[in-house]
């Protein structure tokens, strides 16, 4: 919620307050409160669904990359009537891996933009999600999802496959209109035209290329100016698996976890496993965290499943029995990025958003979730816009709102691998005291917890992607008409 600064907006608010009779002027507080976010929702429940604006500009954007942050970013623009071409090098569409948490900031998002009917059948909401300790599974941490996140955040937090995630965006971005042509790999980027060069030698025009390419990005290196920042490992590495719920179903001791479609993560020291239901309750998803020094190129991933199993030994037995139902796993190096000092090129006409701007490990499951926010902050700054004169400094202004987001998000993760990761000792015992009013239903105002912790839910789920850039926006067009 904004609000106002300083002695003299304190005193005009007061002065709008006592002018008024009734409930007329609750708007805003000078100081810092969500007691008037109902106010808030009601005004916007009571407006039109379809509040996009028709641009000032129109532009013609080219992004590099199919994936969940090039597709997010798609149909945010296209919805804003921009004219978009996706290109993805990959034959076909369909994201690897398993299991994707969708949080309250980045589901409002692909639900206003029109994704639930595409989802349908597909995205799980998990009731809870419970930390429980390694050696036994004692609850030790307890976050209320329903209902609570949709009466405080206005959305869902949803579970689903990746590559249903991925698919169902690919379908709503080609019925809004969005050109995406795959098996068309990028060979080269020219920013000052700009222009892409495929594979094949064709040349691609456009006001705006958006580089969306991953951890491996090629844009990413010419938007640093030849002086690339790729994201490092950090010592952690991650097997990902799917079980099939049939087999659970069939054991007492595993069963349990399939009645209640909620989220479960087992810490320990220097581990942790986190689980869930996905593909409509019929696939039983499994990240299995654990600390990796090697070099990805020597590992192999026929052994994988043998080796994960030797990492977790000792733990709760009713976890090692859905291990042991594991058939296969892949292992993943676990990779963060730090802020980058820009996303957007010298020329102004070539930026990168998702992973290639602001790779993070998954221990918050917001990284696909920032990708979305990052789209939605471009299409609606580009839509406030009056003139392709303005377009440089709209897409700096986004650049410096997001990597002020993003970075905090990658430390956020970063430090709940610390909370989590804890050996048994005093820090763990305390950790395990303070989140313990949680698990039993009392009041507390702050908790180890992240999905807890009232002052990081409001920060993570509350957060409001298109509001932030617009103030921004706005605040950059006052400060350079007084200049």
């Amino acid at each position: 919620m904004a609000q106002h600064t300083g002695v003299i907006g304190c005193q005009k608010h007061m002065g709008s307050l006592l002018n008024r009779k009734g409930y007329s002027g609750l708007q805003i507080t000078s100081y810092p409160s969500r007691s008037l976010n109902f106010l808030q929702r009601l005004h916007q429940n009571n407006s039109t669904q379809d509040h996009v604006l028709p641009n000032k500009v129109n532009l013609k954007i080219i992004i590099v990359g199919a994936g969940l942050g090039g597709l997010a970013t798609a149909i945010a623009l296209r919805r804003r009537g921009q004219s978009v071409t996706v290109f993805e090098r990959a034959p076909e569409l369909g994201e690897v891996g398993a299991g994707i948490q969708i949080p309250p900031n980045s589901s409002r998002l692909l639900l206003e933009w029109g994704l639930g009917p595409y989802l349908e059948g597909k995205a799980i909401e998990p009731t809870t999600i419970k930390f429980r300790r390694w050696e036994n599974g004692e609850v030790i941490g307890l976050t209320r999802l329903v209902p609570d996140f949709r009466k405080s955040f206005d959305a869902p937090y949803y579970v689903v496959h990746r590559a249903n995630l991925q698919l169902s965006m690919y379908k709503l971005a080609l019925d809004l209109g969005v050109d995406v042509r795959i098996k068309s790999g990028v060979r080269t980027y020219d920013p000052s035209t700009p222009s892409i060069m495929l594979d094949d030698g064709s040349v691609h025009r456009a006001d705006l290329i958006i580089g969306a390419d991953g951890l491996k990005s090629e844009a990413r290196k010419i938007v640093l100016d030849g002086e690339d920042q790729p994201p490092q490992r950090t010592g952690f590495a991650a097997y990902r698996a799917m079980v099939d719920v049939k087999r659970m179903s069939s054991d007492p001791d595993t069963a349990w976890l399939l009645d209640n479609p909620g989220q479960n993560c087992w810490i320990g020291d220097m581990r942790h496993v986190m689980t869930y239901t996905i593909a409509g309750g019929k696939s039983f998803n499994m990240v299995l965290s654990h600390p990796e020094d090697s070099d990805p190129s020597t590992w192999k991933q026929e052994t994988a499943a043998q080796e994960m199993k030797q990492h977790f030994e000792g733990w709760d037995h009713r976890l090692a029995k859905i291990i042991n139902m594991i058939e296969g796993t892949l292992k993943w190096p676990l990779l963060s990025g730090k802020p980058l000092k820009r996303w957007v090129s010298l020329s102004g006409k070539l930026i990168i958003l998702g992973d290639a701007a602001h790779s993070m490990v998954p221990y918050m499951s917001e990284g696909a979730a920032m990708a979305v926010e990052d789209g939605a902050a471009l299409a609606e700054i580009l839509s406030l816009i009056t003139s392709p004169h303005q377009l440089y400094s709209a897409l700096k202004v986004f650049e410096r709102v997001r990597i002020l987001r993003t970075g905090q998000m990658q430390e956020a993760s970063l430090v709940n691998g610390k909370l989590w990761h804890f050996p048994d000792g005093p820090e763990q015992r305390a950790r395990d005291a303070a989140m313990r009013p949680e698990v039993e239903g009392k009041h507390f105002i702050e908790s180890p917890n992240q999905w807890s912790d009232p002052m990081t839910q409001v920060w993570a789920y509350g957060y409001d992607a298109e509001k932030e850039v617009a103030e921004a926006w706005r605040e950059h067009l006052d400060v350079s008409s007084k200049l």
